[in-house]
């Protein structure tokens, strides 16, 4: 195994070349090392001595001292993504809707460095497979679309960002404590024509008072830092394997793609922040115990509050179809599959059509039976 040279280039970030044959390399999925696509050989990459950086909240709030770099990136006016820019290509589309894009509209935008990722695990053929068995088994999906292997801008190999964010909570609550008690109780009904007796058990719930204190320590509260991809696809992308995040090396980024982060720290973390408060509920509701819980006040400590930039690999493919565009998701380390579809409105009526003809022969049978 060849060790590959790594230099700077113009552009502030890191040129990786063959040991062997000195061609640009490109990271290969799953392994720890760049692969040359002109001699197949596999080059090295050095292993990272540091620990993932968790970066504290409030020094970078207020002091704003957390290292920024300046990427150039092609803004989709459709969906609001930071594409990647691609300085070869006069017009490109967006990876994320589809969109036209011109490379003269180019910007460059002053971003946080990312602190961690994990690497690509899974190969491409792997998730074009998964693409295919996935449009397969969709029901009532136009024919045109099963013939679509990965849609007509390929699919591609992305690193989305995230945030994530840990915080230590110290949270004094009051309440009540619901406990449900069932009583036996007598009504009178009428049934044909008679006045009847009869009981039934109504529930009542009796309240006691309740306080007390729960700790927790918050760890990697995921929240996307991308608004380009559809929340709810990719949020069922999870879960990740946090086990392999690495410190951030530009060597894995080498062959795939980075999208700059659109949901800035700020918002993110008051999403992070709406999360851990709705688990830190929880926590309290069930600290109160019982079959019901008020809470009537809370009162958290945040210490310890930090957070990270993280780039997750996930394999999109943005595609076309009838005028309309959907997105299909590969998570690049565990290949579960997230996908948006059309769906066919001639098979939809057909269907429908067979349901009521079997109807109207079963009603037909059952009259001349009689």
């Amino acid at each position: 195994m060849a060790k590959a040279a790594i230099h700077p280039n113009a552009e502030g970030g890191l040129d990786a070349h063959c040991g062997n044959c000195g061609a640009k390399l490109e990271f290969a999925p799953g392994t720890h090392h760049l692969n040359c696509p002109y001699c197949g050989t596999e080059n090295e990459i050095p292993e990272s001595l540091e620990d993932v950086e968790e970066i504290p909240l409030d020094d970078f709030l207020h002091k704003q001292n957390t290292e920024h770099v300046d990427v150039e990136v092609l803004e989709c006016n459709g969906c609001g993504a930071l594409n990647p820019f691609d300085a070869v290509k006069v017009a490109q589309n967006c990876m994320f809707c589809g969109a036209h894009l011109l490379v003269k509209d180019a910007s460059k935008k002053h971003q946080i460095k990312p602190g961690a990722l994990i690497p690509f695990k899974l190969k491409k053929d792997k998730a074009v497979i998964l693409w295919n068995e996935w449009t397969k088994k969709l029901w009532f999906a136009p024919n045109d679309l099963k013939k679509m292997t990965n849609g007509p801008d390929g699919l591609k190999g992305v690193y989305i960002p995230h945030w994530t964010f840990d915080a230590q909570t110290e949270t004094s609550y009051s309440g009540q404590r619901g406990v449900y008690r069932y009583e036996q109780e007598s009504y009178t009904t009428t049934e044909n024509g008679n006045t009847v007796t009869k009981t039934r058990t109504k529930r009542y719930t009796d309240w006691y008072p309740a306080a007390g204190h729960v700790s927790h320590f918050f760890d990697d509260v995921l929240i996307l830092g991308s608004e380009s991809l559809p929340r709810k696809k990719a949020l069922a992308l999870e879960p990740w394997n946090f086990d392999e995040v690495i410190p951030f090396r530009e060597e894995y980024l080498k062959g795939f793609f980075v999208e700059g982060y659109t949901v800035p720290l700020e918002r993110g973390y008051e999403q992070g922040s709406q999360v851990m408060n709705n688990r830190i509920r929880w926590m309290v509701k069930q600290d109160i115990g019982g079959d019901d819980q008020r809470i009537h006040g809370l009162d958290t400590d945040w210490s310890d509050q930090t957070f990270k930039l993280l780039l997750l690999p996930i394999y999109v493919s943005a595609y076309r179809f009838k005028g309309k565009t959907y997105r299909f998701l590969v998570n690049g380390q565990t290949g579960e599959v997230q996908g948006e579809r059309p769906y066919s409105v001639k098979k939809i009526a057909l269907l429908v059509i067979a349901i009521l003809m079997v109807i109207g022969l079963i009603i037909a049978f059952g009259g001349n039976k009689e």
